[in-house]
């Protein structure tokens, strides 16, 4: 007989999954033109936002800042929905903003957890999207090996790739070690 811990593991685990999941959908975004790329954008950004908060709600519901923190990824993908035609030089201060506040929301809840490795991992997802944010909102460019990967690539949509699947996957790999966490905290 399985119990309510072993659920919650088991959950957080998959959710961990499919978000890494959508992190490598994400990296087809170059392929895609304009307004369906918009879509797409959206669509995992919602996805993204519905598995955080159902794996944060599944393991308690006194995690407001990490449930925030996916919340706040489900809105900005409606966005997205609602306003496919979104050029892509303002949806990167969208996608900026978005990772701004996902790291502050995520540092709060570093901040409020009480078990040391789960402070580390999401504190890891914290400075992954901070350091996103700055990438995007300095111009960086990592085009390059978009373009390698894929040919000829408009430079802010292969940004756009990139930046969202690393972002996801920091995601999908903190709610991984999440679940292990508890395993260990359960043994």
């Amino acid at each position: 007989m399985t119990t309510d811990r072993q659920r919650r593991e088991t959950f957080t685990l998959a959710a961990g999954w499919l978000i890494l999941a959508l992190s490598g959908g994400a990296l087809f975004l170059p392929l895609l033109e304009g307004r369906r790329g918009a879509l797409l954008i959206g669509a995992l950004l919602i996805a993204a936002g519905l598995v955080e908060m159902a794996g944060t709600a599944r393991r308690g519901g006194k995690r407001p800042f990490a449930l925030a923190a996916g919340l706040v990824t489900a809105l900005i993908g409606l966005l997205f929905i609602g306003r496919p035609a979104t050029s892509f030089i303002p949806a990167l201060y969208l996608i900026a903003a978005w990772l701004a506040a996902r790291c502050l929301l995520l540092l709060g809840a570093a901040l409020q957890s009480k078990r040391p490795s789960t402070r580390r991992w999401t504190g890891i997802a914290a400075i992954t999207d901070a350091l996103l944010a700055l990438l995007v909102l300095t111009g960086v460019s990592i085009a390059t090996l978009v373009t390698t990967l894929f040919g000829a690539t408009p430079d802010l949509v292969a940004s756009f790739a990139w930046v969202l699947a690393a972002s996801f996957a920091a995601t999908g790999l903190m709610l991984l070690e999440l679940a292990v966490c508890e395993e260990e905290e359960a043994a």
